[in-house]
């Protein structure tokens, strides 16, 4: 289970991010090339045992360290071999992350969730009293309050007993890998991700048909946040932190 220090604040993960990717640029020239040996990067990362990723102190340095001595042999490595090892391990991520759903700007249904987590959830919300858009308003704009004022006590009176937790990074930004279990765990982890930057804001927008959290790191969408509400409670918190399903939030609007 993911433990609550393992939780990366939004901006250390961008930032790391592209600080990677000036590493490879500058050894290879190419922005392409340098996407494709941060993401070899990141899947080497995400393949070592859980116990060898605790005992690695610095992990921006050893990233930096990965990507470039990938950098000095990327000629040699098969193009093909990198991207069905790179879409393999966004299979394994959203797998492990029992189907974390994309985040779409507009009213859409979830997108890619295993039918087990949904049966999950299904069984939750029959048990709870139906939850008006309204409601479900109300609550997320409770959450976002929370969050931007960091008041841990008031965020975890808003999730359910054993609410839980789940962050899609796809393999392309060092997020959590398995799901937080429990309102105090979730809320902490939240907390953490969402950490206040001059250039972190969090605001409240519709996600797939509900209100949820959209993250801002400068001018860009870092995290989509949608909710399960369940009468009072949120049960569950889907992160998408995978820069791929965050293109439609960066596509220029029509006209800017």
């Amino acid at each position: 289970m993911a433990g609550t220090d393992d939780a990366v604040p939004i901006a250390e993960l961008l930032d790391e991010r592209r600080h990677l990717l000036h590493v490879a640029y500058w050894m290879l020239g190419s922005s392409r090339a340098a996407e494709n040996v941060i993401d070899e990067t990141y899947r080497r990362w995400f393949e070592l045992p859980e116990q060898a990723r605790a005992r690695i102190t610095a992990p921006r340095s050893w990233l930096a360290g990965v990507a470039g001595s990938i950098c000095l042999t990327w000629p040699a490595l098969p193009e093909l071999d990198r991207a069905g090892a790179v879409a393999d391990l966004v299979r394994r991520t959203d797998s492990r992350g029992a189907g974390s759903r994309g985040a779409e700007p507009r009213g859409a249904e979830p997108q890619g969730a295993e039918p087990a987590a949904l049966a999950r959830h299904s069984l939750r919300a029959r048990h709870a009293r139906p939850t008006s858009a309204r409601q479900h308003d109300t609550v997320a704009r409770a959450v976002h309050l929370a969050c931007v004022t960091h008041d841990e006590g008031l965020l975890t009176s808003l999730l359910a007993a054993d609410a839980t937790a789940f962050f899609d990074g796809g393999g392309k930004v060092r997020t959590l890998i398995d799901p937080v279990h429990g309102n105090t765990h979730v809320a902490r982890t939240l907390l953490t991700l969402l950490a206040r930057h001059p250039r972190t804001t969090l605001h409240p927008r519709p996600v797939n048909g509900r209100t949820g959290l959209v993250v801002r790191y400068g001018p860009h969408v870092a995290a989509v946040i949608s909710l399960d509400v369940a009468g009072p409670h949120v049960v569950q918190v889907w992160g998408t932190l995978n820069p791929d399903k965050l293109r439609t939030w960066n596509r220029p609007s029509p006209g800017t």
